[in-house]
């Protein structure tokens, strides 16, 4: 009797044992799965339209003179943080503009995860940009103890729109700041445009005056993810501007930035460097994070896309040499837009193709999120108080009230829509220049597979992932999402 009770209990443990333990996830698999296929195509009605539904089936050696299109699941690399666009002070004043019904629709747009592209991602200023009407700062000149600091500035426009945004983004927006300039006192060339450095002296205000606006923000509801350094600080520009060597970010942060976050208990929120082009990236990386006590603090790289100003083409390599350098270390693209407005260009193209090009090799380099610039211009590009006019992604035309929707929109809706929160993204190549492509495996189990076409011809791939293939048409300048 005594042995049989002693064979149950341990019956009893194994089995309690056997399930405590953590059940294997379930590898991604297309038995069974039909495709949904959404399409964007130029000299078409089709926008994020769906235009299709298919199957699998068996598949094998694919010829050279096919398309094709591979995806291995079981190839998994970095986990999706979120895609979105900038709060300028240009975007929140354009949009006090629109009428109740436009604002609701503009919300939507961006930011409902059902009837718009979802937007998970903000960012937002330190005090004024180019894109703002006019140059203004929290404090009073001269403040060295940033005893008038307010952000009552941001409560006209910009904080009213950022908690709208919030709410219609199911009550969360992954929300980062950057400054542009510090005040003219603290600086070089005593003027808050035209580059300039920030004075030693005044490195420890500096600091406190990022810990104040954070602090200023989260009070009124907005809670903070991370702070850039300094947006484009080796770029002289006519607007706010402030330069910083490699060195000097790397001392600002180390000895400052990092310390003071922290010492305000404001050390959970990340520091993102470098904020500028992909063209000297990898030395700004090499410089920080070579100093542990500097990269310490750093969660990791921000970047922006204008390193064609040059007239060279995009340096995407650069993301993917950083990531392979320094593969702890995070990537952000923080800044993208097709300058120098045109409104005769609002359904030009090849601006909504610079942005599939760019979201894509990214993506496949190892870019967790991807931010674009203003969300929101007026008919003239602006406002923008030195004249850099830009465009956005949807434009208000404040003479008639009416949204214009570019195709960039929809470009970067092809991936905000259907990437969700913490997907991870799997291997995928292709066969063919003509075609770019990435894919996600959401939480949910779903594949969410981009492909874009840049050619002038339509074109039939195939999608093969192991042993199974769909045949799928794609249209002549075109991007598509395949989820299944």
């Amino acid at each position: 009797m005594k042995k049989n009770s002693l064979k149950i209990l341990c019956l009893l443990f194994s089995v309690a044992a056997i399930a405590q333990q953590p059940k294997a996830k379930k590898e991604f698999t297309t038995s069974g799965k039909k495709i949904t296929v959404y399409t964007t195509a130029e000299n078409s009605k089709l926008r994020l339209t769906s235009t299709d539904n298919l199957t699998f089936s068996a598949s094998k050696q694919p010829l050279e003179t096919e398309f094709s299109v591979f995806v291995e699941p079981a190839k998994k690399f970095q986990t999706f943080m979120g895609i979105g666009g900038a709060i300028t002070d240009a975007s929140a004043e354009i949009f006090a503009k629109l009428s109740k019904e436009k604002q609701a629709e503009f919300l939507n747009a961006y930011y409902d995860q059902q009837k718009g592209i979802g937007y998970s991602l903000l960012r937002t200023t330190i005090q004024s940009s180019d894109f703002s009407s006019g140059s203004y700062s929290y404090i009073e000149e001269g403040d060295k103890d940033l005893k008038t600091f307010s952000i009552d500035h941001d409560r006209q426009y910009r904080i009213p729109l950022i908690k709208q945004a919030i709410q219609k983004a199911g009550g969360k927006l992954t929300t980062y700041v950057a400054p542009w300039s510090p005040n003219a006192f603290m600086k070089s060339n005593k003027n808050v445009l035209k580059g300039g450095t920030l004075l030693p002296e005044y490195y420890q205000t500096w600091a406190n005056f990022y810990a104040k606006f954070i602090k200023a923000y989260e009070k009124e509801g907005i809670p903070i993810w991370g702070t850039s350094t300094q947006n484009e600080p080796m770029a002289t520009q006519t607007w706010e501007s402030c330069i910083y060597t490699a060195e000097a970010e790397r001392d600002f942060i180390k000895n400052y930035l990092g310390p003071t976050l922290k010492k305000e208990n404001l050390g959970d929120k990340k520091i993102i460097v470098w904020d500028h082009n992909r063209d000297l990236m990898n030395y700004r990386a090499n410089v920080i994070y070579s100093d542990p006590e500097a990269a310490k603090y750093v969660w990791g790289m921000g970047f922006h896309w204008y390193e064609t100003w040059s007239g060279g083409a995009p340096m995407f390599d650069n993301v993917a040499k950083v990531n392979e350098a320094y593969p702890d270390k995070k990537l952000m693209f923080t800044e993208g837009c097709v300058e120098k407005f045109n409104a005769a260009k609002y359904q030009f193209w090849g601006n909504a193709e610079r942005y599939g090009i760019n979201m894509i090799h990214d993506f496949n380099n190892g870019t967790v999120a991807w931010t674009d610039w203003n969300i929101l211009l007026d008919q003239n590009g602006g406002p923008n108080h030195v004249g850099n006019f830009c465009f956005a992604p949807i434009h208000a035309d404040t003479t008639t009230g009416e949204l214009i929707y570019t195709p960039s929109f929809y470009y970067i809706g092809h991936f905000s829509k259907f990437i969700r929160l913490n997907a991870v993204r799997v291997s995928t190549a292709v066969s063919r220049s003509t075609l770019l492509s990435t894919s996600f495996l959401n939480t949910d189990g779903t594949m969410a597979t981009i492909v874009m076409n840049q050619s002038a011809n339509e074109l039939t791939y195939n999608l093969i992932i192991g042993a199974e293939k769909s045949v799928v048409k794609i249209p002549a300048h075109a991007i598509q999402t395949l989820v299944y």
